[in-house]
């Protein structure tokens, strides 16, 4: 990436917020025109970085009332219905009913429609909230904050006098979540633990992105192969929701009135938790912890190893 002039840490976070609210706001008609799924892909994705930015930089800025990370979070969430249907949807849709004989997709159309009606209840909610007057008066206090941006002692000294602890919350403790260890697939608390996993690799990647360009291309391995982890982790969640879903819609045996299907989704969960136990057990290795850590504190080499890079194909 092209190197930065000295900032400091207030002046960088302002930037990156500002980054984000421009394209918050060039995604709003697109979204609300509901014509292309990728859109709203794109206005969840720029919440979660903003909220991450912000929840990053924090010790530096001092933010209007009106922006809290609740709120964040909040209209974070009106998104991610409509969003997470989308996937279940494509997923279902696009990659396994062509797969699919005519018998098999005749006892998938009530299952078909209720996504339909669901993906629409969802999205009305977020035309509501998108129109909202907490919505808009969220933007307006963003907007008129970065007019004027307002730092705190911290933030007012040079960002890069600080790289190691503007790295540490997000990283801290993330190679100790019990996810990392899950060896099983079955139980409903391994289920949790790496869902829970997943959001914390997700924050620690979108941390070290907003820091990527005080190291250049150091980080960029470690970005990319959060990436890959967290995809790896958002596929089978998203398998396991789609299953879950077709047992509360379709009523009898599913392994008897869908077969294919059944066998589809075991297929592809157990590919892609082939892939994350290796990714896990690479990440686990002791020479790629020593080399975290490294990165960590922006000391000696920061690439992953070979192993790593090489660990599963979209790495």
């Amino acid at each position: 990436m092209t190197a930065i002039p000295v900032l400091s840490g207030g002046a960088y976070a302002a930037e990156l917020v500002q980054s984000h609210l421009r394209r918050i706001v060039e995604l709003q008609t697109p979204v609300l025109e509901d014509t292309d799924p990728e859109p709203l892909h794109q206005l969840r994705v720029r919440f979660r970085r903003m909220r991450a930015t912000l929840a990053q930089f924090a010790p530096a800025l001092e933010l209007p009332e009106a922006v809290t990370d609740q709120r964040l979070a909040k209209f974070g969430r009106s998104l991610g219905l409509a969003r997470d249907l989308d996937v279940l949807r494509g997923r279902l849709e696009g990659e396994l009913l062509p797969q699919l004989p005519p018998r098999e997709l005749a006892n998938l159309k009530r299952v078909q429609k209720q996504l339909k009606r669901e993906r629409r209840l969802a999205f009305e909610a977020l035309v509501d909230t998108l129109k909202g007057k907490r919505y808009l008066q969220l933007i307006a206090a963003l907007q008129g904050w970065l007019k004027q941006p307002r730092y705190t002692t911290l933030g007012e000294e040079p960002v890069r006098a600080w790289l190691p602890e503007w790295k540490a919350d997000a990283l801290a403790g993330l190679m100790l979540h019990p996810g990392w260890r899950c060896r099983g697939y079955g139980a409903a608390g391994d289920h949790e633990a790496l869902h829970d996993l997943r959001k914390r690799i997700k924050a620690a990647r979108y941390a070290l992105t907003n820091l990527e360009a005080l190291e250049g291309d150091a980080l960029s391995p470690w970005i990319e192969r959060f990436k890959a982890i967290q995809e790896q982790l958002g596929d089978f969640n998203d398998l396991l929701v789609l299953q879950r879903a077709l047992e509360d819609q379709v009523e009898g045996d599913l392994d008897r009135l869908l077969p294919t299907l059944c066998s589809l989704i075991l297929e592809q969960r157990a590919q892609t938790w082939g892939l994350w136990q290796t990714s896990s057990a690479t990440m686990l290795n002791p020479q790629t912890q020593e080399q975290f850590r490294l990165m960590q504190l922006g000391l000696g080499p920061n690439q992953p190893s070979s192993a790593i890079a090489t660990a599963d194909p979209q790495g």
